[in-house]
């Protein structure tokens, strides 16, 4: 090998080839961004809110229950709140329907201001069963006002 063939090799850059390698690698990243996604709207059908909020009555007697996907709001004046609408009295059933044929499972908890009117909240409940849901439970506050 010459001294010139030696200059020339010498001055041939080191990395050779381009292996696409430049900077840090995103799709772990994506990946983890797309299923934290998918997870929380997942997560977000399985509870339907009322959609307003509601002072409970406190009971003494009142027990913890972890079930109960579908919330209807009953608010002072008598308005029906559910899956963060306002619904007539009839629109209950309807809707009650509809999510019962969906997921079988649900159950209903009823969210009723402690200054709403109990005639609302049963003509709301006889609405629930007709639509087809038989278990029905009225949130309050427990004991020390939880």
């Amino acid at each position: 090998m010459s001294l010139r063939a030696t200059r020339i090799l010498m001055r041939a850059p080191r990395h050779e080839g381009n292996d696409g390698h430049h900077g840090i690698d995103l799709a772990p990243m994506l990946d983890f961004v797309l299923n934290l996604l998918i997870f929380f709207i997942i997560i977000t059908s399985f509870v339907k809110q009322a959609g307003v909020k509601v002072i409970e009555p406190d009971a003494l007697t009142s027990e913890h229950r972890d079930n109960g996907n579908i919330l209807i709001a009953i608010r002072p004046n008598g308005d029906i709140w559910m899956d963060r609408k306002k619904v007539t009295l009839p629109e209950v059933r309807a809707n009650v329907e509809r999510m019962h044929a969906e997921r079988p499972e649900d159950t209903v908890v009823l969210l009723a201001d402690k200054d709403s009117e109990t005639g609302v909240m049963t003509k709301v409940m006889d609405q629930v069963r007709a639509g087809g849901i038989l278990t029905v439970s009225v949130a309050t506050k427990g004991q020390g006002g939880d």
